[in-house]
């Protein structure tokens, strides 16, 4: 079982799990560059577990922070199961996105310092963690930042301006959650930032990266994920 680590904050404390890239993968100092991984509304379950093993064979320190932790701690959810997604968007609905944002500033800054880490760090997200990846990268506190269709993102574009942060995003464009009009709102919004990047893929819905999800598209996402290496590499070494 991968080890987690615990992250303090003003109210309290929260898990990460943390996946290590095998030693043969170890850079000639021996550190890593470290990816923050933000869930969707699922949690920490096998999907997001099994992209921070991906980015451990190529390299990373994956860090998988626990968004819902004030709410119930510790969730790993099934999109398939009804309850689980009723649970899920529940729990979206309730969430304060600015404490999410403190909170994934906090795993940054634990990240920096994590043993073994080379101080570089990138926050990637899906969707939930997609939207406060795009909210981190207007803080600053990330090197680089990957959001997968961030769901929401179009609510929060008067935070665009504060862009400083190399920024990749990858948006389905059939996403039954961000409609058309959001997108071409989102791709403005980030039109003149420096560093910001965002790729459309036709035909796609909402999650079509998701491991095992039911809008999985093999090609796409192995598109949108080789795009997402090069970047991160670019940006973190």
């Amino acid at each position: 079982m991968d080890p987690t680590i615990d992250i303090a904050v003003a109210d309290g404390s929260f898990a990460a799990l943390v996946v290590r890239p095998d030693p043969a993968h170890a850079s000639a100092s021996g550190s890593a560059p470290v990816v923050v991984v933000l869930q969707e509304i699922f949690g920490v379950n096998p999907g997001i577990r099994s992209i921070a093993r991906e980015l451990a064979a190529h390299g990373f320190i994956a860090v998988c922070p626990d968004l819902f932790w004030r709410s119930e701690r510790g969730l790993s959810m099934d999109e398939a199961n009804p309850e689980h997604q009723e649970r899920g968007f529940a729990l979206y609905r309730a969430y304060d996105f600015d404490q999410g944002v403190a909170d994934v500033v906090a795993t940054v800054a634990a990240a920096r310092v994590l043993d073994g880490a080379s101080g570089k760090v990138g926050v990637m997200g899906f969707c939930l963690g997609g939207l406060l990846t795009f909210l981190a990268a207007a803080t600053g506190a990330p090197d680089a930042a990957v959001a997968y269709y961030g769901g929401g993102t179009e609510r929060f574009l008067d935070r665009a301006g504060a862009l400083r942060t190399p920024l990749l995003m990858h948006l389905a464009e059939e996403d039954e959650y961000i409609g058309k009009e959001a997108q071409a709102a989102i791709r403005a919004a980030v039109a003149d930032r420096p560093g910001a990047t965002v790729h459309g893929y036709p035909g796609q819905s909402h999650a079509f990266a998701r491991p095992g999800g039911a809008h999985f598209d093999r090609a796409a996402a192995d598109l949108a994920n080789g795009r997402t290496l090069a970047f991160l590499q670019t940006h973190l070494g």
